[in-house]
């Protein structure tokens, strides 16, 4: 233990367009990640309350993202097939600063140690790439080991799992301090402060500090270390902020508890990842578009031609007129949502119905609210054109009150697919489940019946919502149809797991090119957000 006396980067760049083999432009499916500076990661807890505009590009991703997928009922070929991969990660000096304080219990600081480990696997470690420190405190600090110390991956996430906590108090100012003088010293393995190698440090913490974090906070930007800070449970926002790098936005994460902190490792793996745009290099084998995602491509076809199944090559389509779609919406409506949120899914779940082609002999839409009772706000068939279906959602009022999950299942099974209430013999059944907590019912029953009838299920939560219930409402395979994400900031990475799916015509060509469609989408995801 050593007592150390306190003295008293541009945002993500957006996708652009490359030449494949001079054939289409490449649609990348995600902007490049941006390359940091040194960077100090500070965990703490994040207000609950997102800001509305936050929530608003949060929603738009999610929800343009189910309209991407109820398209890619019509869309031609087979799903862009992923074929390269080439993500390293940016030689970085890297330290963990993990508050083991007496609030932080044995079982809470094992998820700490897990979250640690899922960072350190995600990076290319070795003396001239990654190098990783981890520092441990409470009312003391404690040097668990430093940059230099191991430099293979088997050896740091080998010493992660023999750290235990100190249970005492929380010095989160020592630590940080402590961070610039020895941690990312040069006789601790810190290598010298160049454009060409960050300097990162992950600090988590779960109460509020019991010393000063403002200054220190400030040399250690000064000193060329980006913050960001994650927290959990109660913590006091405005020492998060004293200790976090600008933006905020981007320097502060949040998450209710221990037990979904490990849902913040694909953010922070992603900005270490140096990205290779093997669209642009021609590293590539597709015959027609190549698509760029963070590190690796994935194949797609023009309009007009369907993918093979090698993922590279493309047939020419013969047209049609696409498919017919019956959906209905279940909407969480209980009193954790909120007022603000719920005329979000509103509105949002308009921006979907803007891109379905409404019609007798094509898609129907349907909406259902749950929350201690379920509420049928229109059925399939009532309304004829988008214009009548978003004048009924932007009327449906806030029912607030319980969760009861498993009752509104029941309800889209017994009721809201009837043909009684305007469902089509031989349509498919498509059913999109949003909620934010814990069902107050019994769901497995409804759940697997609804799957059983053939009903394609998905299922989105955010916040509180339990991932085994979410798991147990979503079709197979299960990974496609079930998405959760513990904050509403990181929502956005459930849309690009969303985009591709496959074509439920039994000939692919009668779908509609989605080329075309991402294109559409990308332009309407870039209006939202401004």
């Amino acid at each position: 233990f050593l007592h150390v006396p306190l003295p008293s980067v541009p945002p993500p760049t957006p996708p652009s367009l490359h030449t494949c083999q001079g054939l289409a432009p490449c649609l990348p499916e995600e902007g490049q990640v941006n390359t940091f500076g040194p960077r100090l990661f500070l965990a703490t807890p994040h207000p609950a309350s997102s800001s509305s505009a936050a929530m608003d590009r949060i929603f738009s991703t999610l929800l343009l993202s189910l309209l991407l997928l109820l398209q890619s009922y019509r869309v031609c070929g087979t799903p862009p097939q992923p074929r390269g991969t080439l993500c390293r990660t940016k030689p970085t000096d890297l330290v963990f600063i993990i508050d083991s304080s007496r609030s932080v219990r044995p079982h809470e600081f094992e998820k700490v140690k897990v979250f640690m480990s899922r960072v350190i696997e995600g990076l290319d470690v070795g003396p001239n790439s990654t190098r990783v420190g981890v520092i441990n405190y409470a009312s003391a600090v404690k040097n668990e080991f430093s940059l230099k110390t191991y430099q293979t991956k088997a050896g740091l996430l080998q010493a992660v799992r023999k750290i235990e906590p100190l249970s005492t108090g929380t010095m989160t100012g020592l630590a940080i301090q402590f961070a610039i003088s020895r941690a990312f010293s040069d006789s601790e393995g810190a290598r010298v402060r160049s454009p060409n190698v960050n300097k990162v440090a992950i600090i988590v913490t779960d109460g509020r500090p019991q010393d000063g974090v403002q200054d220190v906070s400030a040399r250690a930007r000064a000193a060329g270390i980006e913050i960001f800070a994650i927290g959990v449970g109660r913590v006091d926002m405005h020492t998060l902020r004293q200790i976090a790098s600008e933006p905020l936005d981007d320097h502060v994460d949040y998450v209710e508890s221990y037990s979904v902190i490990e849902k913040l490792t694909q953010k922070f793996q992603e900005a270490f990842c140096v990205v290779s745009d093997l669209c642009a290099t021609g590293d590539h084998d597709c015959e027609q578009i190549c698509i760029s995602t963070p590190g690796a491509y994935k194949c797609a076809c023009k309009e007009g031609f369907t993918l093979n199944n090698d993922g590279k090559t493309c047939s020419a389509c013969s047209g049609g007129s696409g498919s017919a779609l019956d959906l209905v919406f279940l909407i969480d409506g209980s009193k954790s949502v909120r007022p603000e949120n719920f005329e979000l899914v509103k509105k949002f779940i308009n921006q979907i119905v803007d891109s379905l082609e409404v019609s007798d002999k094509q898609a129907q839409v349907g909406l259902v609210q749950y929350s201690s009772s379920v509420r049928q706000e229109f059925p399939l068939g009532q309304f004829k054109n988008k214009k009548d279906i978003k004048a009924a959602v932007k009327k449906m009022a806030y029912m607030e009150k319980g969760t009861m999950t498993g009752q509104a299942l029941k309800y889209l099974i017994d009721s809201s697919f009837a043909i009684a209430n305007g469902a089509r013999p031989g349509v498919p059944k498509v059913g999109i489940v949003f909620t934010d907590g814990r069902s107050q019912d019994y769901i497995t029953d409804a759940a697997k019946k609804a799957k059983d009838l053939g009903f394609k299920m998905f299922a989105v939560g955010v916040g509180n919502a339990v991932e085994d219930e979410l798991r147990e409402i979503a079709s197979e395979p299960v990974a496609e149809h079930y998405f959760y994400t513990a904050d509403f900031r990181t929502i956005s990475k459930i849309g690009k797991k969303l985009q591709m799916k496959i074509c439920i015509e039994e000939d692919p060509c009668e779908c509609k090119s989605i080329v075309k469609f991402q294109t559409k989408v990308e332009e309407l995801i870039n209006s939202l957000q401004q």
